[in-house]
């Protein structure tokens, strides 16, 4: 039985919500001295670029830094340009490829980290001494119980038995009680926690850290009453209203487990992530408006949940948020018996409700990602590490300050929401902006128009927006003040440099440094990214791993590649953030992510690292596609595909597009006899977006009359690519496909 709550004493009252708070609040930080031996580099010279190019002093490093110790030196570039240009964010324009972007001199003095030599200081600790680090780090929460003798215990590797990781084993805790009590306590109660903007204009809410935690208190209750217990599975299928988080961090209080589920995801797709988990009860909206466009998601849920029955999964409790302004109750579909309407049944409940104590190791939420087999993975998170980790990577990655108003853009039904619209920012005391709307309606200048509306000082997004906004013109852009902005953020893919230049240059007005993080939903956090106040930006460039975090590129061996190298990227040991299985099938969890290269974790990314140890990511290397951010499984869209009655097979691939990253196109071969037309691609397109969603149908549909196979039946994907990215002169030998003569037929089809 978890211990009942008394009333707490909190182990450190500086939390992570101070500016000045130092990473360790028991020991000093270790040091670095010219005692360090170097292993291949000798002394290197951190030069810091403010204004004037001053010496840092002396460094040393040991060899876990070889690809970081260089980022001081910053002596070539990466790419086709060979000169570099330094420049100081807010006198110049970063205007080529190569540019160098350093922050200014008044930015870097009041950084969380704010020199390359702060960094690798305390980068040193924290892979040469992690259960200090991290164990210093978390002694800032509240813990009901402190964790044992091990900050970490993991095998990372398959060969050595079954893989484990796991964080403060023992620490008994609550992440919600971390995320609101304790703010309350602290003195943030009447502090905004969230900031709400509806799809219309002038649709608008708040709710203090006081108001936020009493909401969230009177949903856990409700929750208890209709008989969710620690360790239940609830589904929540809700669009940006403050009811989403509201809803995780109600599960997180009682120690239930929450999965949400994109409200994009078709009825097909949700039931079967409802048959997987086999939730309690789910919780939705009758409705939500995008842009003029209404949705009904009761709808989608009403089939989901008819589907999930037939599959011998049922739901006796449909939660329901009455959205009004979508659409009205009594244009709503009803189940009696099943289904309730929030308003009438949660604002009844008490306003108060006992955190449920919980391990560490106890899990927090299921967030399901696609997988190359077709079926969605369960990704499960536990709770103290994740906890632990984002909010420390908030609060560096953005140079976090009590001051900020915080805008991500990013939908909770996504692992960027979870992490950095909710946990990350509660826990760091942020007031933190949700957005129900599209970010081009009514006009293309909306976002702006929020921005200085909540005076947003930190605003994190995808490439796919930065992209679509530069098409409409900066016009946009440049009539609104965007004076309150002070860190720009780039979060689901790779930015391309000249996105990254145009959100710096107009967006960012050249005072802004951007942090382009690259992570994972498997690894909860960010993984590779800038401290914008402590070294200079390439943009498109990750930078350089944050604290913890040991990437490394290897061959197709295994063999990790040194210098100036591409290759596939892994990680060796474990972080606090990173995921502990997929929710019943630990033996795919294996085979997937640690197989590939045993010792290490497989990211399926491929990677390169430039002469100045920069790392660029370069897209998934398995057969998964990253459309705007969100990963869709080829093989998902194939199944989708043919089961349409007209479609005898398909094989899709990705794609560069210049709005979503990477767009999907699909080969398709009609069943015999029956003829290509409009009307059957509008077909398939529209069974993929009702079996899956809009956001995985198909860009392209190219008519295939056969598919380039090898004589054991192997689609030839590599000639697919080349086809679709009309790099005709790339195909290579064709010779030992089955039928070569189906290359000139698909290549003759390609513009039909």
């Amino acid at each position: 039985m978890m211990q009942s709550l008394s009333s707490p004493h909190c182990i450190s009252r500086t939390l992570l919500y101070s500016s000045n708070t130092s990473i360790s609040t028991q020991q000093p930080r270790h040091k670095i001295t010219k005692n360090h031996h170097f292993r291949d580099l000798g002394t290197i010279y951190c030069r810091f670029f403010e204004k004037g190019r001053r010496k840092m002093g002396n460094l040393t490093t040991e060899n876990h830094l070889r690809h970081i110790q260089s980022l001081p030196t910053l002596n070539s570039g990466a790419g086709k340009i060979p000169r570099l240009n330094a420049v100081i964010l807010g006198e110049t324009l970063a205007s080529e490829e190569n540019d160098l972007v350093f922050p200014s001199d008044d930015f870097s003095s009041n950084a969380h980290v704010s020199s390359p030599a702060e960094y690798l200081e305390m980068y040193k600790r924290s892979v040469e001494d992690p259960a200090g680090f991290w164990g210093d780090i978390a002694s800032e929460f509240y813990w009901k119980q402190k964790w044992g003798d091990k900050v970490c215990s993991e095998n990372l590797d398959v060969r050595k038995g079954t893989v484990n990781i796991e964080w403060f084993k023992g620490g008994i805790t609550n992440i919600c009680y971390n995320c609101l009590d304790r703010n309350v306590e602290i003195g943030n109660g009447d502090k905004v926690a969230l900031y709400w903007e509806g799809n219309d204009l002038g649709c608008d809410d708040s709710l203090t850290y006081s108001q936020l935690l009493e909401k969230v208190c009177q949903l856990a209750n409700y929750l208890k009453d209709v008989g969710v217990k620690k360790g239940d599975a609830v589904i929540i299928y809700l669009p940006m209203l403050m009811e989403l988080p509201i809803a995780m961090l109600a599960c997180a209080r009682i120690g239930a487990v929450h999965s949400v589920v994109f409200a994009g995801f078709s009825a097909e797709s949700l039931a079967q992530r409802i048959v997987d988990c086999k939730p309690k009860i789910v919780l939705t909206c009758n409705a939500v408006k995008r842009g003029a466009k209404v949705i009904g998601l009761k709808d989608i849920v009403d089939a989901a949940l008819v589907e999930s029955t037939n599959n011998g999964v049922s739901v006796d409790v449909c939660l329901t948020y009455a959205n009004q302004t979508a659409l009205k109750r009594e244009n709503t579909k009803w189940t009696e018996g099943r289904d309730i309407w929030w308003q009438d049944v949660v604002p009844k409940y008490p306003s108060t409700c006992d955190a449920v104590w919980v391990d560490a190791e106890d899990p927090l939420f299921l967030l399901y990602t696609s997988g190359s087999t077709g079926k969605p993975k369960g990704v499960m998170h536990t709770t103290g590490g994740y906890m632990v980790y984002t909010a420390t990577t908030f609060k560096y990655a953005f140079d976090y300050k009590p001051s900020d108003i915080y805008w991500c853009t990013a939908d909770c039904g996504w692992i960027t929401g979870h992490s950095y619209v909710t946990y990350g920012p509660l826990l760091n005391g942020a007031s933190c902006l949700v957005f129900e709307g599209a970010p081009t309606y009514p006009d293309a200048g909306r976002c702006w128009d929020i921005v200085d509306k909540y005076k947003v000082s930190i605003f994190y997004t995808a490439p796919t927006l930065v992209r679509s906004l530069m098409r409409e013109g900066s016009e946009h852009v440049t009539r609104y003040s965007r004076k309150s902005l002070r860190v720009l953020g780039s979060v689901g893919e790779p930015i391309n440099p000249s996105a990254w230049r145009w959100f710096f240059n107009v967006v960012g007005e050249s005072r802004c440094p951007i942090s382009d993080t690259w992570w994972q939903t498997e690894t909860g956090g960010f993984m590779i990214t800038p401290l914008p106040g402590a070294w200079g930006q390439k943009p498109g460039s990750a930078t350089f791993p944050f604290f913890g975090v040991q990437p490394v590129i290897v061959d197709e061996k295994g063999n990790e590649i040194e210098g100036e190298c591409s290759g596939y990227l892994c990680i060796k040991q474990s972080w606090p953030s990173a995921f502990r299985t997929l929710f019943g099938d630990h033996e795919r969890y294996e085979t997937t992510y640690f197989k590939p290269f045993p010792g290490y974790y497989f990211t399926g990314d491929g990677c390169s690292r430039d002469k100045d140890g920069y790392y660029w990511l370069t897209g998934r290397v398995d057969d998964v596609i990253n459309v705007s951010g969100h990963r869709i499984g080829t093989a998902e869209v194939e199944s989708a595909l043919v089961s349409h009655p007209q479609c005898a097979e398909a094989a899709v691939v990705g794609v560069e597009h210049e709005v979503k990253g990477q767009g999907i196109y699909a080969f398709v071969t009609l069943v015999e006899g029956v003829p290509y037309s409009e009307e059957l691609r509008k077909s398939l397109v529209v069974t993929v977006r009702t079996q899956i969603g809009a956001f995985a149908a198909p860009d392209k549909i190219h008519w295939a009359p056969g598919l380039p196979k090898t004589r054991s039946g192997k689609i030839m994907r590599r000639i697919l690519r080349k086809i679709a990215s009309r790099q005709l002169d790339e195909l290579g030998d064709i010779s030992t496909l089955a039928e070569p003569a189906v290359v000139d037929q698909l290549i003759s089809l390609a513009d039909k």
